[in-house]
């Protein structure tokens, strides 16, 4: 049997071509567009050699974190040896934190130019979802584009899963370009973001294509709550940042570009954002699209939105589906290389929104790794957005655990995003505006305006006791909280909790 002149193969007879130590690069930029039958398929043959005594794992490349097939699957088989560049599944996350998966975590714009210089090593198998392919190697791209392109380029073997569930048309929305590498790279000729400078289509060359697997499938639903209070409550916040920086002229009439993150904070500002009537209409230029900003576009307060992947509940697919005139001529998708560049960050002017694990005072970020040590996700493209941002904002609860954790500390353990590239700290207490701020400025805005009051006490105390330097920290205690928490499981054991269980809200700007 053959697919415009491809084998068809199912599923199995792939994972049998695939050897123990491959290194095997799978579509998937968020649950949108994974790989969804070769991947159970390895995971099963992972499991009968195992049962054997035989060893079998992968070395498993992806655009960015992945659906339930992908990374669940392999992780519970055992079947990954490392992974790169970012995940966010549980079973996974415990095994690279207990050292039995390496992991590599990277800012996913630098992911297609690692791949094509040979970073990795060798990409042995390619495994790419698509609506189609041609006898002439144009694959048509499913919901997400990834790094989908650059991995087509780069493997030795490539197949390809064509998704009967996914509309064809979903190809009007792609806009697919792989620059030349350096030194020969033009500047990316990108000046709206619902400007096309590429094909529809990603290219594959037709004699490294060996076989075709037939699916039907939806990507996994991502459907996130109504908004809690601390989520409104930061939203509010944000919101009333960008009005006010607006009516004072520092954003213009016209406003700036939005990139947004995936989260139930994410989908409050958006939402928040929209019912603001003194912000016009506004376009993104962001990583993923969620469900709440396709109703936002259906409203018309969203003009336009440039991305990597649609990030969709079941029923917001169905609405693009059933309306892809409207939302094609609205939407493009972009490679991640071209989603998250710094060149089109900074020329755009981004207004960054992103969430932090835990800040310092001094206004470093902590994007990835608690008390220092176990990662969570991974940076993703916060990083490509943050440095490169015209407003970088960064947005966490001011408490986690029930208050036993402070998300405002005095040093962050580990840094993602340092203090030259934050602008902007929002908790649900309020919001610190830090440009043109020396660092003790800075520490007093982020207490009083970020921290929650139970933990104010210590942070100005900290503050104060340390001495006196341009940024005053005091070596011997600034991980005090964070010792406090492995030590007895909260930041300050000798605190009544109970006037942390319900944020207390109020603070403004």
């Amino acid at each position: 049997m053959e697919y415009h002149g491809f084998p068809v193969l199912d599923a199995d007879e792939v994972a049998a071509l695939v050897p123990h130590g491959a290194m095997v690069a799978f579509s998937g930029f968020t649950p949108a567009g994974t790989a969804k039958a070769v991947p159970p398929a390895i995971a099963r043959r992972a499991r009968e050699l195992h049962s054997a005594g035989l060893p079998y794992q992968l070395r498993v490349l992806t655009g960015a974190s992945t659906g339930s097939s992908l990374d669940d699957t392999l992780a519970r088989s055992e079947a990954i040896s490392w992974r790169a560049p970012y995940q966010s599944s549980s079973a996974l996350r415990k095994q690279i934190n207990t050292g039995d998966v390496a992991f590599v975590d990277m800012h996913l714009s630098h992911v297609p130019q690692s791949v094509l210089f040979g970073f990795f090593g060798t990409i042995d198998f390619a495994v790419v979802e698509a609506t189609d392919v041609t006898p002439d190697g144009r694959v048509y791209l499913s919901t997400s584009i990834g790094a989908s392109p650059t991995f087509l380029q780069a493997a030795q073997n490539v197949i390809i899963e064509v998704n009967r569930h996914h509309s064809r048309r979903l190809s009007d929305m792609a806009d697919i370009v792989i620059p030349k590498p350096p030194p020969h790279r033009h500047a990316i000729d990108l000046d709206h973001p619902l400007e096309r400078i590429g094909k529809p289509y990603a290219r594959v060359d037709p004699e490294k294509v060996i076989g075709i697997v037939e699916t039907n499938e939806p990507d996994d639903s991502t459907c996130f709550a109504e908004p809690d209070q601390v989520s409104q409550a930061i939203a509010d916040h944000v919101v009333a940042f960008l009005a006010k920086e607006l009516a004072c002229g520092r954003i213009p009439r016209e406003f700036l570009p939005l990139q947004s993150g995936v989260g139930n904070v994410a989908n409050a500002v958006l939402k928040g954002i929209g019912e603001n009537p003194d912000i016009p209409n506004f376009m993104m230029y962001t990583e993923v699209l969620q469900s709440s900003a396709l109703e936002l576009m259906l409203q018309g307060r969203l003009i336009g939105a440039s991305t990597c992947a649609l990030v969709l509940s079941q029923e917001a697919t169905r609405q693009v589906t059933e309306n892809i005139d409207f939302f094609s001529s609205r939407t493009v998708l972009r490679p991640q290389e071209i989603s998250n560049n710094p060149a089109a960050v900074r020329q755009l002017g981004i207004i960054a929104m992103n969430t932090a694990l835990e800040v310092d005072i001094f206004g470093h970020v902590n994007s990835t790794h608690v008390c220092g040590q176990r990662i969570m996700n991974g940076i993703g493209g916060s990083g490509d957005f943050a440095r490169n941002a015209y407003q970088s904002i960064f947005m966490c609860p001011s408490t986690a655990k029930g208050g036993k954790i402070s998300t405002i500390v005095p040093m962050c353990p580990h840094v993602d995003h340092n203090e030259h590239s934050v602008h902007v700290v929002v908790t649900e207490q309020g919001l610190a505006d830090l440009r043109g701020l020396a660092p003790e400025q800075r520490a007093v805005k982020i207490i009083d305006h970020c921290a929650h009051p139970s933990y104010r006490d210590f942070l100005h105390r900290y503050l104060r006791e340390t001495g006196s330097s341009h940024i005053p920290h005091d070596l011997s205690r600034c991980f005090e909280l964070h010792q406090n928490l492995l030590r007895t499981g909260a930041m300050l054991p000798d605190n009544s909790l109970s006037s942390l269980a319900e944020p207390q809200l109020g603070y403004g700007l």
